[in-house]
């Protein structure tokens, strides 16, 4: 790998942990403020149920049947997409919930693309709890 692909795959890591620290920090402790980085054509897959638009997502995000939750993440991967300078990024980590003994074990895939004033959006985001 030549030096201008390491710096373009240094950059992608970066913005990628990065987003996932901000995305999950605000999850945690203002999930209302996730619907502003998702976009009007913004896809989420949350345990199956499919969701279009900042509205259905932040509404299905802001009305999760718990008040306070914790993630620890345990790894980021990324990747750049075909999409115009886009980053695909997988999460794996664990879930505390208020008031459960036991953590919940989770994995999130999200599709970020780049917006025209620098900063990026969420296009697509999957969700599962991992069972077993």
């Amino acid at each position: 790998m030549d030096k201008v692909e390491m710096g373009t795959e240094d950059q992608h890591e970066m913005v990628a942990k990065a987003f996932v620290n901000h995305y999950y920090h605000l999850f945690d402790n203002n999930r209302a403020a996730l619907a502003t980085l998702y976009h009007h054509t913004s896809m989420l897959s949350f345990e199956g149920q499919k969701f279009l638009g900042v509205e259905q997502i932040g509404q299905k995000l802001t009305q999760l049947p718990f008040e306070q939750s914790k993630h620890f993440i345990s790894t980021i991967d990324s990747q750049p997409s075909p999409f115009g300078g886009g980053i695909l990024v997988f999460v794996s980590g664990n879930l505390q919930l208020s008031g459960e003994e036991h953590q919940l074990k989770f994995s999130q895939m999200f599709q970020l693309i780049p917006l025209p004033h620098g900063s990026f959006c969420v296009q697509n985001d999957m969700f599962r709890l991992n069972y077993g």
